[in-house]
């Protein structure tokens, strides 16, 4: 469950969502993911857990999952 592991507070980096107790955000560990980390970079070089990194995948497709698109009419 992300929810034990993913929190976001206005008092930590502006509320976005962070690995609990930590400042680092789930946007960094997918953004280094997504440059072609691998979870064992993240792991050698914090004190990250593999679940923390799974939780902000879980996060993240969660968030988009639950996304709504609006489309405007041009006309």
């Amino acid at each position: 469950n992300y929810r034990e592991r993913i929190t976001s507070d206005y008092q930590v980096m502006l509320g976005k969502p962070v690995i609990k107790d930590t400042r680092l955000t789930v946007e960094l560990l997918l953004r280094k993911l997504s440059e072609g980390a691998v979870i064992m970079d993240l792991l050698n070089v914090s004190f990250l857990k593999e679940e923390d990194v799974l939780a902000a995948l879980m996060y993240a497709s969660d968030v988009l999952a639950n996304e709504e698109v609006i489309y405007l009419n041009a006309a």
